[in-house]
């Protein structure tokens, strides 16, 4: 029998501690329950904020 291997692991661990990061401080931040929930949906799609203003900042 061939052993699945987790070649992503540490990756999923980066987005889910940056997703948990990320919900606490949009939601900390939020003034209503309606800004509360869009700083849960921001929180689900960080990694497209962080990566825009990356390359924003280089230039591309």
């Amino acid at each position: 029998m061939a052993k699945d291997v987790q070649s992503n692991a540490p990756a999923s661990a980066v987005y889910g501690l940056g997703l948990i990061g990320a919900a606490i401080y949009y939601i900390g931040a939020a003034s209503s329950f309606g800004m509360g929930v869009l700083g849960f949906l921001k929180a689900l799609v960080w990694p497209v904020f962080l990566v825009y203003e990356a390359l924003k900042s280089l230039g591309a």
